[in-house]
């Protein structure tokens, strides 16, 4: 009967150990970074970028995502940002980087504004934003990581119309705990 116990805290501390190793991912991640846009109609842009995943387990987390983009282009300043969230996949196979895909639903907001006679012009518009898109984290320790490349295919519907021609990139760094 001894034999059996033994054996049986030999098989739960083995187990308990497989599943601290299952469990050993960051349940939140956070990013902040550089962001370049290529916005059908109004060009290119620079900005930034944050985000928070939550994640529920080793591979699936939700993400909230805020872009901001700038332009000023023949005395017209141009804003865009952009308000999504949805679901991300993770693959954590290996240790030193992390790919990731993601698709993110929720609004934009543009803004345009232009100095006319003295007077500023200003015009905005809100709307539908949809984003779809991955990228690569290199893992620089257990709580730091790099990301060198996030790139989303972007939709914008508002005022009207629709605009599926439009990209973002973005790169910076994520803090996980």
């Amino acid at each position: 009967m001894k034999k059996f116990i033994a054996v049986g805290c030999l098989l739960a501390l083995f187990s308990l150990s497989a599943m601290a190793a299952e469990n050993d991912y960051p349940k939140a991640e956070f990013f902040g970074g550089y962001q370049y846009s290529h916005l059908s109609g109004t060009g290119n842009a620079n900005g930034f970028n944050f985000a928070f995943n939550g994640n529920f387990s080793n591979t699936l987390g939700i993400t909230a995502d805020f872009g901001a983009a700038y332009q000023s282009q023949g005395g017209i300043n141009y804003h865009n940002y952009t308000y999504t969230f949805g679901p991300v996949l993770s693959l954590r196979a290996n240790k030193a980087y992390t790919p990731f895909v993601h698709a993110l639903i929720g609004g934009d907001h543009g803004s345009a504004s232009a100095s006319v006679a003295g007077t500023t012009v200003t015009g905005t518009g809100n709307g539908f934003a949809l984003l779809a898109g991955g990228g690569v984290d290199f893992n620089v320790s257990q709580h730091i990581a790099f990301r060198a490349a996030q790139a989303d295919w972007m939709m914008v519907h508002g005022n009207g119309g629709t605009s599926g021609k439009n990209f973002r990139y973005s790169a910076g760094l994520v803090f996980r705990y």
